[in-house]
């Protein structure tokens, strides 16, 4: 029997499903609007949890950094404050030089333990701006690799990623306690 016997028409192409994405794209456990309550907010939610569990790899005084759930690359980080605020106007001074300071130390520790060769740093501000959760400020910090756009994600669509949740969070963890 066919391997793809009954998944639709033999046409030729692989694919790779990804079912876990499905929560995501209907927007499963995620607030909407730029002024969504703290209640059901994910980021208010993850640091109630161990840090393996909300895949946290460390924790300051204001700011914590995550893995990116939905990552565009493996070590896509997160800087999220504790605080729910919508905006980086919201900020007050010593949030946003622990920001600035966790997005340095991340950058370091994702060159030193996955050998990263530049970076996309920044934060969608409003759900028009793109922010997927738009009442809880966060800043991404994609690690980037030369030839890590190939054509997968150009032409295919789809995102391969090398290495666990999991994996990741405890690389990068044992790596920050060493940078």
């Amino acid at each position: 029997m066919d391997e793809r016997e009954g998944v639709g028409v033999a046409d030729g192409y692989e694919r790779l499903w990804t079912p876990h994405r499905m929560s995501y794209i209907q927007g499963e456990g995620k607030p909407t609007g730029d002024d969504a309550d703290v209640e059901g907010c994910p980021f208010c939610e993850i640091p109630k949890l161990a840090d393996e569990d909300g895949n946290i790899v460390v924790r300051g005084a204001d700011m914590y950094v995550v893995l990116n759930k939905y990552p565009y690359n493996s070590g896509h980080l997160m800087v999220v404050p504790f605080r729910h605020v919508p905006d980086y106007t919201d900020l007050d001074a010593a949030e946003v030089a622990e920001m600035g300071a966790l997005t340095q130390k991340a950058m370091t520790v994702l060159r030193s333990a996955m050998g990263a060769h530049g970076f996309n740093i920044g934060m969608n501000q409003g759900q028009v701006a793109g922010a997927g959760i738009a009442g809880h400020l966060h800043q991404h910090i994609v690690p980037r690799w030369g030839g890590d756009a190939n054509f997968m994600p150009i032409i295919g669509r789809t995102k391969t990623l090398p290495q666990l949740l999991s994996d990741t969070r405890d690389e990068l963890a044992a790596a920050w306690e060493r940078v």
